[in-house]
């Protein structure tokens, strides 16, 4: 539903709503992108001016941390005002309060909202009512989509060496409630990636999984085995209604990721996790403080991924002049 409005009448990117709608030439550009501002988070002075004099609105219906801080952190490398909005998501309990909302800060002259919300759909309510010179960016919309997620995770595993065109990996835990299983399986079937695996009791799986492009399995180690990838999800109790589990124990007995079940993935297999963690339940604590695992890296990378998105929605051209100034 979100193709038509992520692109303006010269094919460039004009508002990032879910990865469902991308090619792989965009998407590529965004991970190249990244890849010029990985170094600007190792200079001593850290910004670059593509921003400089813009407005961003850190929009957040939903509790976020990790997200809303890397989003701002990212927003002031680009030197563009930063203002954040953390507001109860029961103060918007319908979709014109969230458009006053967002008409009263575009009076103040906003250039850029990053949107998060407990309503899929929310990110493109606003695409689809903001003015032509006001660009949005989907930071998580209820079960839908958590596209930059998907690409900070793109760009981690070929950080990390890995072929799209050549992996397996698979996608395990709550896949259910996981907009960002969702993302992830869009951007690696756009990649080329040949075998895409979700791992979940079937309480936690959607119906139909295979018409997303993944394949299911409810053994983790038959699902492990030969992967290059293993992206560990959190269990979301908060969107969980009824019991979908047997027991904390039970699950993490059969799903969590320990030293055991990896033995049976690849031996340079790396492992990721989008945060935050529940220890114990979706991974061993070996496991998630080994070299295996990538979890703080992709923070940093969430940087970068989120930097090279503003820049190129908002007409910057990172890899011709930001890298430089």
């Amino acid at each position: 539903m979100s193709g038509d409005l992520q692109f303006d009448s010269n094919k460039r990117l004009r508002h990032l709503l879910s990865i469902d709608g991308l090619d792989q030439k965009t998407i590529l550009e965004i991970l190249d992108t990244a890849e010029t501002f990985i170094s600007v988070g190792e200079r001593q002075i850290r910004k670059v001016p593509l921003l400089r004099g813009k407005t961003v609105v850190n929009l957040f219906f939903e509790a976020s941390t990790r997200t809303r801080t890397t989003f701002e952190i990212a927003a002031k490398r680009l030197s563009a005002d930063v203002i954040n909005f953390n507001i109860g998501a029961s103060s918007t309990n319908k979709g014109e309060t969230l458009l006053d909302t967002i008409n009263n800060l575009e009076a103040m002259h906003t250039d850029l909202f990053i949107v998060r919300h407990i309503d899929a759909g929310a990110a493109y309510l606003v695409a689809k009512h903001a003015p032509s010179h006001v660009r949005i960016i989907n930071a998580g919309d209820g079960r839908h989509a958590h596209p930059t997620q998907a690409l900070l995770d793109a760009y981690t595993m070929r950080q990390y060496g890995k072929d799209f065109k050549k992996i397996k990996v698979a996608i395990v835990g709550d896949i259910m409630h996981s907009r960002v299983a969702r993302s992830l399986i869009h951007i690696l079937n756009i990649l080329g990636v040949p075998d895409v695996r979700v791992i979940a009791p079937k309480t936690l799986l959607p119906v139909a999984i295979e018409r997303l492009g993944a394949h299911p399995y409810f053994d983790m180690y038959e699902g492990l085995e030969g992967v290059d990838v293993i992206v560990m999800l959190r269990i979301q109790r908060e969107r969980m209604q009824g019991a979908l589990i047997p027991s904390e124990q039970e699950y993490f007995n059969l799903y969590g990721l320990t030293e055991e079940k990896l033995v049976v993935a690849q031996d340079d297999a790396i492992v990721m996790h989008p945060g935050p963690m529940n220890r114990g339940l979706e991974i061993d604590s070996s496991v998630a403080d080994s070299d295996r695992a990538t979890i703080l890296p992709q923070v940093s990378n969430g940087i970068a991924v989120r930097m090279a998105v503003m820049a190129l929605i908002m007409g910057g051209n990172q890899k011709n002049k930001g890298a430089e100034n």
